[in-house]
């Protein structure tokens, strides 16, 4: 039997404001254990929240970003459930009345076939405290309870990992670009939780899902869902699926690359929600909409501008937009002077080539955008040739200095000088005057012969356009 698989996916965008959603305590990462807290994010008796407004501007952002409706009124609720990060007991987030809802995403598959995913909704709700185990011994750091989190719930409708991956992905990518959130899955500023279920192909009826908990890589994501979904039609093929597939939370063990079970999932029920009675509605009002609707150029809009005007083709275009400071690094190259199609050559190729043996990102590149448009620029005037730009590269890898200074250092200058090519020209045909002779009668092959002996004689240092310019010039006199 053939099987389709469904996916929804949860992802939790912890958003950068300085302060938490409720209270004025830092949300500084990787403070002293229990540093940044107070009565209100300890639920402490008598203490009562107070909503940041720039967590609301940002929910504001992302609504215009996902194309979706940024409600003018939303409403807080409580979301009953006893862990021991919660000191409260409950959670406050949107329920009946989220921020953000009905929006969409768009994806391009490896085959060029574009889908847009829908979105069901992104809520406002404080993020929990942080449980830390050691042996028999658990503690509870709340330094996190109370960070303001985006939930953004996407529809059941994602068909594979590589689907599921490429809307995380973008994801990433546009609270980048928003600057909303520095999505770092590091510190789980980016957060995923997958719901997995199976059906038999052309069923429309969905089954049994299973949810796999706060996943913080693209690889574990991938890994997780493929093992679940293996999991889950082995059940039904061997007849056990209505016993071993049921409604649960698993977490996800990367070094064995399996997923367990980790307690039974909850029911909208099982969380009573109600009203949160200490918070009045969120009201977005017209100003506010229209100030906070003007987002900046987005991943999807700067890949049309960049084939439109740069003339750059889809791939390199894509390449150089997935991740905002790729894209800065390249547009500094461009408003430095460099041409657009030697920049790509030499960013995405060559420095994106040395980043990753070094497994540096963009952000960590020892060469800036500025010198490598210099470095650009050298080989586009015929200073040094491209294979002396690599060495120039190489260099700055490991040292500071500016191109024109390696360039002297390393004697990478090229000679464009015609009258000091023709001289080694000439000197290159008198010596071979048998080979000049079969040119001459037809074999235009040893041209290649030629331009090899005189950039040997040169030590690669001719220009090879003139080198070819003027040796024609020779042979044909």
């Amino acid at each position: 039997m053939d099987f389709e698989v469904v996916i929804g996916l949860e992802v939790h965008v912890q958003l950068n404001t300085k302060t938490k959603l409720f209270c004025s305590c830092a949300t500084s990462f990787n403070e002293e254990q229990n540093s940044n807290t107070c009565p209100t994010c300890l639920a402490l008796p008598g203490a009562l929240p107070v909503i940041n407004k720039e967590a609301v501007h940002k929910s504001i952002m992302l609504g215009k970003a996902l194309n979706a409706t940024v409600n003018k009124e939303s409403i807080f609720d409580r979301k009953s459930y006893f862990y021991p990060d919660s000191p409260s007991s409950y959670q406050i987030s949107q329920f009946y009345y989220p921020i953000v809802e009905n929006g969409s995403l768009k994806v391009e598959l490896e085959n060029g076939e574009e889908r847009v995913l829908e979105i069901f909704r992104a809520h406002l709700e404080a993020d929990a405290g942080k449980n830390m185990h050691s042996g028999s011994i658990s503690k509870v750091d709340l330094n996190r309870a109370g960070t303001p989190l985006l939930e953004v719930v996407s529809a059941p409708v994602m068909r594979s990992s590589d689907e599921a991956i490429l809307y995380l992905k973008k994801l990433h990518s546009i609270v980048r670009y928003l600057d909303i959130s520095d999505a770092n899955m590091q510190e789980g500023s980016f957060r995923c939780d997958a719901n997995v279920s199976i059906r038999p192909k052309g069923d429309e009826k969905l089954y049994t899902r299973v949810e796999i908990k706060n996943i913080n890589s693209f690889k574990f994501i991938k890994n997780a869902i493929e093992y679940e979904v293996e999991r889950q039609v082995e059940a039904w093929e061997d007849g056990v699926y209505e016993s071993e597939v049921w409604q649960e939370t698993r977490l996800y063990d990367s070094v064995k690359n399996e997923t367990r079970s980790m307690r039974g999932k909850e029911g909208s029920a099982d969380y009573r929600y109600f009203p949160e009675p200490d918070l009045h509605p969120v009201i977005i009002t017209d100003e506010m909409m229209e100030k906070y609707s003007q987002i900046p150029e987005l991943p999807d809009e700067k890949k049309e501008r960049f084939i439109k005007e740069l003339k750059l083709s889809p791939y390199n275009a894509g390449v150089l937009t997935a991740e905002i400071e790729t894209a800065h690094f390249f547009e500094k190259m461009l408003d430095e002077g460099a041409n657009s199609e030697k920049s790509v050559v030499w960013f995405s190729g060559e420095l994106f080539g040395r980043l990753n043996k070094r497994n540096l990102s963009v952000k960590e590149s020892p060469v800036n955008a500025s010198t490598l448009s210099d470095l650009v620029k050298r080989i586009d005037d015929g200073t040094i040739s491209g294979k002396a730009g690599k060495d120039v590269l190489d260099y700055l890898m490991d040292n500071q200095d500016s191109v024109d200074a390696i360039i002297e250092k390393l004697g990478l200058k090229q000679v464009s000088d015609d009258g000091a090519i023709i001289t080694m020209i000439d000197e290159i045909l008198n010596n071979n005057q048998d080979k000049v002779e079969q040119y001459r009668g037809g074999k235009d092959k040893l041209f290649g012969f030629f331009v090899g002996q005189v950039m040997k004689a040169s030590k690669g240092s001719a220009n090879p356009a003139k080198v070819n310019e003027l040796l024609k010039k020779q042979l044909n006199a």
